[in-house]
């Protein structure tokens, strides 16, 4: 061989052949009918009410993780406007008055549970006057009332704010006491 030409193709036994003639023949896919899964819309409503769980507790998590990464105000409380500060209130407190009512028969007919207003009935030289002393109190017991208390009245004992308790011990002093029910 000389230097300027080039070796002529000898044929091998391993030369390669053109794509795709070496693949198996194709063949045929028999028809069949289709293949129906039981069930498939109740998993796909499944399906449905769980993706509703995972994005309700995703948004729970996500709003935790806003609260807790919002601004921090140490002067005031989150969630309320600074321009409305919010009034406490005080816890009314309740007491139980044993009051003394001028008519006996009328105590009689109370049960405990029950809801009066306390009238007070002052007796003046110019006639009578009634003032309402306390509302839609609550009857916490009717005591029996004993052998020699027939003239004097009967007791029933009252669940009332602390302040329509001084105005009951004050009108007792001063006035008959009359009940009404609620």
């Amino acid at each position: 061989m000389s230097l300027g030409q080039s070796p002529s193709p000898s044929p091998s036994p391993l030369s390669p052949r053109p794509l795709g003639t070496d693949a198996p023949p194709t063949c045929e896919v028999p028809h069949f009918a289709p293949v129906r899964v039981r069930g498939g819309r109740l998993r796909l409503r499944r399906l449905v009410r769980h993706r509703r769980r995972a994005v309700a507790a995703g948004l729970a998590v996500t709003a935790a993780a806003l609260v807790a990464a919002g601004p921090r105000d140490t002067d005031r409380a989150r969630g309320h406007p600074a321009a409305d500060p919010v009034r406490e209130r005080r816890a009314v407190e309740m007491v139980t008055a044993p009051v003394r009512i001028a008519d006996g028969a009328t105590v009689r007919l109370l049960r405990p549970g029950d809801r009066v207003d306390v009238i007070a009935a002052e007796e003046t030289a110019s006639g009578g006057g009634a003032r309402v002393v306390a509302r839609g109190v609550r009857v916490t017991k009717v005591p029996e009332p004993l052998d020699d208390e027939v003239d004097s009245g009967a007791l029933v004992v009252l669940t009332v704010p602390r302040s329509a308790a001084a105005r009951l011990v004050g009108a007792s002093a001063t006035a008959r006491l009359a009940v009404t029910l609620c």
